[in-house]
């Protein structure tokens, strides 16, 4: 957590020449980071426990129930019904998680040659899409057969799409070439 902390501090003198920055605050900062994991598919429900004891053991946080805001009938989902489990991590847990993230669960992955660099939006934002949750080192001695992915989007206070393309980089989030 150390780490990734100290390379906050330091980003105003890292993007300080690049995009001009006269004061500290105009530096971009990471707010938040919101983990989600989908159960819809999910028709038993001790697999959909089971999801949620295993992202409460990743984040360290308790998750919240979401359910569906309306009624699709093809889908045979109605409104109210629970659709998946959200996570939102601040200050020092969101530190042990995004470090944890980039230096031990990434590097984990079968042939991983970096992020894509398409999940940046527009607003600065970052979504990572984890197709199997067995990748972080909490829940890797279980069972196989429930295996689970997540969306992980790190909400940032930068402007541009390139301003928190730096950012990242400066981070340490390991991006394709």
């Amino acid at each position: 957590m150390e780490m990734l902390k100290d390379k906050m501090t330091k980003t105003f003198e890292a993007l300080k020449g690049t995009f001009g920055y006269v004061n500290v605050m105009q530096s971009p900062k990471i707010e938040k980071v919101v983990i989600s994991v989908g159960t819809g598919s999910m028709k038993d429900p001790k697999k959909v426990e089971l999801a949620a004891d295993r992202l409460a053991r990743i984040t360290g946080q308790k998750p919240a129930s979401r359910s569906a805001k309306q009624s699709i009938a093809s889908f045979k989902l109605r409104e109210g019904d629970q659709v998946g489990y959200q996570v939102t991590l601040r200050g020092a847990r969101m530190y042990d998680f995004l470090d944890r993230l980039i230096n031990i669960a990434l590097p984990r992955t079968k042939d991983f040659q970096g992020i894509k660099i398409s999940g940046i939006d527009e607003m600065g934002n970052y979504t990572l899409g984890i197709k199997e949750h067995t990748i972080f080192f909490e829940t890797s001695d279980e069972d196989i057969r429930d295996v689970f992915g997540m969306s992980i989007t790190v909400v940032t206070t930068a402007k541009t799409r390139e301003e928190a393309k730096a950012f990242l980089e400066h981070l340490g989030f390991p991006f394709k070439k």
